[in-house]
């Protein structure tokens, strides 16, 4: 829009210089100079009121000022958190007002007072919240929650289509913020593990709509937004759409012999990527598939190895067995796959299985099966490879606890990782990146990685807070970087370490280096549990119970506690004991205990980082 001659007390000069000027000014810019010049003197006052041009930019400056866009953020491994930075840069340099908060930070009783409201959350284990996400979502679902006429929102869910109760949190928040009166503005989108398209599209729609709601006659971003994807807005240069490639210095097996698992130890060189990572950290890696497995379902389907093959959006092309080798997802089932696999199914069994009463069936058919049990059992496939692979996600990346301080080892990262090996439906069965990264990342080869920043699993502030640590095999990583952070920075607080396995003699993970830190001092108390080495099974669970006075004693001199491993079994066990440590040693009732519990979490004092 431009300043017209017409009507105007500027003469052709000063119009000229107005035109030139307001192009290059943002919004704020434009609200601060309607509110200087309406405030210098009334005349000029009067003056911008009959002035076509500046009329517009102070009706601008009023819907842009009273508008806030709150991001609220439920997160478990950090990808919640790197979408909404992301969002959160783009909107506030298009001139929005941006709040972007961990929902266990928001205050609940502001909720009535939010105006446009992003809601970006994931789901964890069975359709629960993530930790940071729990009280408020029992919030939202309380009768304490306030009617939200005035709100308008959407949600995006992050999760992954292998379990049953996919995006179920996002749902959960989508439905409850409609039943309190929240207006829709956009509709709501679940995104599989290979999230980053998917967010970059919800993500344009809301803009486009948040936009059209600012009436502004700026050109819209929206076109640049829809051409990047979430990473490339907000990522570093290395991320999960670019990872770094990392040699391998060091692949060694933690286990002694006679041991029934392999934990293997790498340390990966940093050098030149400019990663930066904190203690309590994840680092990501991209693996690809076994060549052996690829050839075995190249052999079942019949499918032509080197036809090529259009991979993904950008029209990169690859031959069919190295697309299935590093891109698409064969090892594991969902119930959104076998839905889609059903319409090139020979036959109707598949279809069968997937109806509501076969549900049961389904659950045990889709555990421990992959593409090829599915193309055995229901093939061959009544399409081309080429519109099959058009229903496989993409190869999810794994993340592991990062085992290593980066002050202690500059331009290292360590990890810990279990292989896993088993045999189910008459085959053998292995991890794609754990095997990996136990037969096939020798020294001096490379693995793409990136690191996953994790914010709700961090050391505490104050360097002289308790910490006590419970962990079982793999679990134990995110301590072994704490250890070596708190020697390295001479931490004086006091750590107590709670670790389990099978065995003494072959499975103590990083057994030495534990006895050193006790020693020295830098850990403080350590209770190990052993499962095999007695005749009845002892876990952390029971050595906690064992030590409840004390752990009590710990908790309430403001101890951080940290949870790290299995959550199906071993922190759901821990977090059972510790309510019963609160109401023996506490004299505290079930209730009482759990919400003791909660206000840890609140505190960020109760911590866990469970898979």
């Amino acid at each position: 829009m431009q300043l017209q001659t017409m009507n105007s007390p500027f003469d052709q000069e000063q119009i000229e210089l107005i035109n030139r000027l307001l192009p290059m000014l943002t919004n704020n810019q434009k609200i601060w100079l309607n509110g200087y010049l309406a405030g210098t003197q009334s005349a000029a006052s009067v003056a911008v009121e009959e002035q076509p041009g500046l009329e517009w930019y102070a009706e601008q400056a009023e819907v842009i000022a009273t508008r806030e866009v709150t991001i609220l953020v439920g997160s478990h491994t950090g990808n919640c958190h790197t979408v909404a930075n992301g969002i959160s840069k783009k909107l506030q340099e298009n001139d929005y007002q941006v709040t972007l908060t961990p929902m266990d930070e928001f205050k609940p009783k502001d909720l009535k007072k939010v105006e446009d409201l992003l809601v970006i959350t994931s789901t964890h284990g069975d359709g629960h919240p993530p930790d940071n996400a729990l009280s408020f979502y029992d919030f939202l679902h309380s009768k304490r929650a306030p009617k939200l006429e005035h709100v308008r929102f959407s949600v995006l869910s992050l999760g992954d289509s292998s379990y049953e109760f996919f995006c179920q949190t996002g749902k959960d928040f989508d439905q409850r913020l409609e039943e309190l009166g929240a207006n829709r503005f956009h509709s709501r989108i679940d995104a599989d593990l290979d999230f980053e398209e998917t967010a970059a599209e919800w993500f344009a729609g809301v803009f486009s709509i948040l936009n059209k709601a600012k009436e502004t006659d700026r050109p819209s971003a929206l076109a640049d937004v829809a051409a990047q994807n979430t990473a490339s807005i907000s990522q570093p240069i290395y991320s999960r759409n670019n990872p770094f490639h990392a040699e391998v210095l060091e692949n060694i097996n933690l286990n002694g012999r006679g041991s029934n698992k392999e934990t293997r130890h790498l340390e990966l060189n940093l050098e030149g990527s400019s990663l930066q990572y904190e203690p309590g950290d994840s680092l990501g890696v991209i693996p690809k598939n076994e060549e052996q497995l690829v050839d075995q379902l190249l052999l079942v389907t019949d499918w032509n190895p080197d036809e090529e093959l259009v991979i993904n959006t950008q029209g990169d092309t690859a031959s069919l067995r190295d697309a299935l080798i590093t891109t698409f997802d064969i090892t594991s089932l969902s119930k959104p796959l076998l839905k889609k696999a059903a319409a090139f199914a020979n036959g109707n069994a598949l279809a069968n299985l997937l109806a509501p009463e076969n549900n049961e069936q389904l659950r045990t058919y889709i555990h421990g099966r992959d593409l090829i049990d599915l193309t055995q059992d229901f093939g061959p496939w009544q399409v081309p490879a080429a519109e099959f692979i058009t229903i496989l996600r993409k190869i999810p990346v794994r993340l592991y606890s990062i085992a290593s301080s980066l002050k202690a080892n500059p331009e290292e990262v360590h990890l810990t990782v279990g292989a896993l090996r088993y045999e189910a439906n008459g085959r053998q069965r292995s991890g794609v990146c754990s095997i990996q990264c136990a037969e096939r990342a020798d020294v001096g080869e490379t693995l793409p990685v990136f690191i996953q920043s994790n914010n709700s699993f961090r050391l505490p502030q104050n360097p002289d807070t308790p910490i006590l640590m419970i962990g079982a095999g793999t679990g134990i990583a995110p301590y072994r970087a704490f250890m070596e952070e708190r020697e390295e920075l001479d931490i004086p607080g006091e750590a107590w370490l709670f670790f389990g396995e099978q065995h003494f003699v072959s499975d103590f993970l990083y057994q030495t280096e534990w006895q050193r830190w006790l020693k020295d001092g830098v850990l403080t108390k350590m209770d190990v549990a052993f499962s095999r080495d007695t005749a009845e099974k002892i876990y952390v669970q029971h050595r906690l119970l064992e030590k409840s006075k004390e752990v009590y004693q710990w908790l309430e001199a403001g101890a951080n506690v940290y949870v790290c491993g299995d959550e199906k079994y071993m922190a759901k066990d821990v977090h059972a004991t510790l309510v019963t440590i609160l109401e023996q040693q506490g004299n505290m009732n079930a209730e009482q205990a759990e919400a003791y519990l909660t206000s840890m979490r609140s505190n960020k004092r109760y911590l866990r980082d469970v898979y």
